[in-house]
């Protein structure tokens, strides 16, 4: 990937958390005003996503993304707004970090 795809792939994860901290907003005190901007942080989000399927392929581009929003979103969630997850949630959490790491890592293994 290339340092262009890694910016965009950042910029889209930067979008799609603060698009979940908005959503986590609007969950806490609803408006119309906190929808709309829910709604296009993640619009904005996907649309950079396309922009990296077309780059990159599909499955790279997802699976990256998933891993990296699932840790990001996490973390704000736990950091800031002070959720717990129970153990077997943080086992889900590790497990799916460990199976988009095989899928990511799988083309590259397979060279070797």
């Amino acid at each position: 990937m290339s340092f262009w795809g890694l910016a965009q792939l950042g910029i889209s994860t930067v979008m799609f958390l603060l698009a979940a901290m908005a959503a986590k907003q609007w969950g806490l005190a609803p408006s119309f005003a906190k929808l709309l901007l829910t709604l296009a942080l993640y619009t904005a989000g996907n649309l950079i996503m396309l922009r990296l399927v077309r780059e990159f392929g599909m499955s790279m581009s997802f699976s990256l993304s998933a891993v990296i929003q699932l840790v990001s979103v996490n973390v704000v969630a736990l950091a800031l707004f002070g959720e717990r997850l129970n153990a077997f949630q943080a086992t889900g959490m590790m497990l799916a970090i460990a199976a988009v790491a095989l899928i990511t890592l799988g083309p590259y293994m397979q060279r070797l």
